[in-house]
């Protein structure tokens, strides 16, 4: 099967990063389109105007989608350093289960890559975990990728 649509998900951590750069590889030897995924969830007013009394003119900076478009712009470096050509980004409002889920859909896309961080702690376990979410949940192939140290 080739990869016509290779979504990752990101948050901006080192971490997920490296599914980044995998999911990179993967559409680089595909001729796929990588669409790099950001899910955010807006502050609490409470945390924002706190965030917003420290940083002072560059408040903007956690206010609605910045965040999550600071993410998928790093992560966009990454994607083209490991061989992407055609990348799309795409932050959205709400659960990143959810977010990646519904991306994948209205994507299209035949592969979705994931981080494996979360899947080996106990809230991973007990609560769910977004890798373990969206392995369940997706309509296309699921990639987890082995991102953290410990296990190894």
């Amino acid at each position: 099967m080739t990869y016509r649509t290779v979504l990752v998900g990101t948050d901006g951590s080192t971490s997920s990063f490296r599914a980044v750069s995998t999911a990179a590889s993967l559409a680089a030897a595909t001729g796929a389109v990588l669409v790099l995924a950001c899910a955010y969830l807006p502050m609490r007013e409470s945390e924002r105007a706190a965030a917003a009394d420290r940083l002072g003119d560059l408040a903007y900076k956690v206010g609605g989608s910045t965040p999550a478009d600071d993410a998928l712009r790093a992560a966009r470096q990454h994607a083209v350093a490991a061989g992407a050509l055609d990348v799309v980004l795409a932050a959205e409002r709400g659960d990143p289960v959810d977010v990646l889920i519904s991306l994948a859909a209205g994507h299209r896309a035949d592969l979705l890559v994931v981080g494996n961080r979360g899947l080996n702690s106990l809230a991973g376990r007990l609560l769910g975990s977004v890798p373990s979410g969206v392995s369940h949940r997706a309509g296309c192939d699921v990639l987890i990728v082995h991102t953290t140290d410990g296990g190894r």
